[in-house]
């Protein structure tokens, strides 16, 4: 396509030889502030078993990740988060592949989705503030044109692309700067799909780091700066914009 490749800004995030039995062999890459990196494989390449270790949500076998400067942890290294809330801590967040088992809770509101991975900024002495909440919500709803009747309406009345931008909305609220994609527009609408699109642009603006996993070549070849390769658990081959 005929965009530019973008600036490159720092380096966000090292990973070094992250291995998971078969599942992921040996992986190591770089992700850096501004830009996207796209990830492309068939199904059990191993590419959705990565993202998992780089969040915490499987445990490596070995491997090291290191945050650099920009991250809320600069400069640590972790073999293995112990958990997602470490991630989430260090600045970073997962838009899951499978959003209704993994990524909401359905028959909560918008505003508790949203504000899921951060409460902690929309609570006093350990106390939800619901008119701060709702005030998040209702900002994000706007923000990312979410189709909805207000940020009370439970999530599983809204379509997958309004689902999807409820997610979204998660990490919007929840800063982090490095952001894991995994089929971030399956089963979305075109127009659900070209906001999503419109945002993860907006967040390299903002200079996060996101690593893009997706299925779909032609989106990883439209939207990424570089993409990598899985086979068999390897990451084989790296390709320039």
């Amino acid at each position: 396509e005929g965009r530019p490749r973008r600036t490159r800004g720092a380096l966000r995030l090292s990973a070094k030889n992250m291995r998971r039995g078969k599942l992921v062999r040996g992986v190591s890459l770089d992700l850096y502030a501004g830009e996207i990196m796209g990830l492309a494989g068939l199904v059990g390449s191993g590419r959705t078993e990565l993202v998992r270790l780089l969040f915490g949500a499987d445990r490596a076998d070995t491997g090291e990740i290191t945050l650099h400067a920009g991250a809320r942890v600069p400069g640590s290294v972790t073999p293995n988060w112990r958990n997602p809330v470490d991630a989430i801590r260090a600045g970073i967040g997962l838009v899951t592949e499978d959003r209704k088992s993994q990524g909401l809770l359905l028959s909560q509101s918008i505003r508790a989705n949203t504000t899921l991975a951060g409460m902690h900024k929309v609570a006093r002495a350990g106390w939800l503030q619901r008119a701060q909440e709702s005030a998040v919500a209702q900002h994000f709803i706007e923000r990312l044109r979410i189709s909805s009747r207000g940020p009370e309406q439970a999530v599983s009345t809204l379509s997958g692309g309004n689902q999807q931008k409820v997610v979204f909305a998660r990490w919007l609220h929840q800063p982090c700067d490095v952001l894991l994609l995994d089929e971030p527009t399956r089963g979305v609408d075109v127009g659900a799909r070209a906001d999503i699109y419109h945002e993860v642009d907006r967040m390299c603006d903002d200079g996060k780091a996101v690593l893009m996993v997706s299925s779909d070549l032609r989106e990883l070849m439209a939207m990424c700066d570089r993409i990598g390769v899985m086979h068999n658990g390897q990451l084989v081959a790296v390709f320039e914009r």
